[in-house]
């Protein structure tokens, strides 16, 4: 799988993926517990795919946390995915900016592979029906703004 970091932002509204049941997964977080994606439903759901080495991941990472202490109690859910093989580099750069939202760590690309991730990073905005609705690749500053109206959007239905 190639994963290239990108500095521009494409919201892929014609992306195959959007208006499809969201694939689930259960992978091991940060905190301890497995995190079965299929159990979020109800919720918001925001999986940011990412990896340590990828510039643009770092920039967004503190502001995906802005949006997930804002909405958190309004039924949102952001999971960082983390995609590489051995997690620590990711360990050491969430601690490091302080990031409070659950880190999933993808180690044998189960979740990457079923969401086609090609682009880091790599964000998936689902329904409370499981339903994949936007699909951004990349990050370009400014892409929080579009994050934030799709958040909403889908808390408001």
């Amino acid at each position: 799988m190639l994963l290239l970091p990108l500095s521009w932002s494409v919201q892929a509204a014609n992306s195959e993926a959007v208006g499809t049941k969201a694939p689930d997964f259960t992978l091991k977080s940060n905190q301890g517990d497995n995190v079965r994606l299929a159990e979020q439903r109800g919720q918001v759901v925001m999986l940011n795919f990412w990896a340590s080495w990828c510039a643009p991941c770092r920039k967004e990472m503190p502001l995906l946390d802005e949006l997930h202490q804002r909405y958190e109690s309004a039924g949102f859910v952001l999971y960082g995915v983390n995609v590489e093989s051995d997690p620590s580099a990711g360990d050491k750069l969430i601690k490091d900016l302080g990031v409070s939202f659950p880190i999933l760590y993808d180690t044998d690309s189960i979740a990457s592979k079923a969401y086609s991730v090609d682009a880091m990073p790599t964000t998936v905005v689902i329904d409370r029906d499981g339903v994949i609705r936007y699909v951004n690749r990349g990050y370009r500053g400014g892409d929080e703004e579009k994050y934030r109206t799709q958040v909403k959007e889908l808390i408001r239905e």
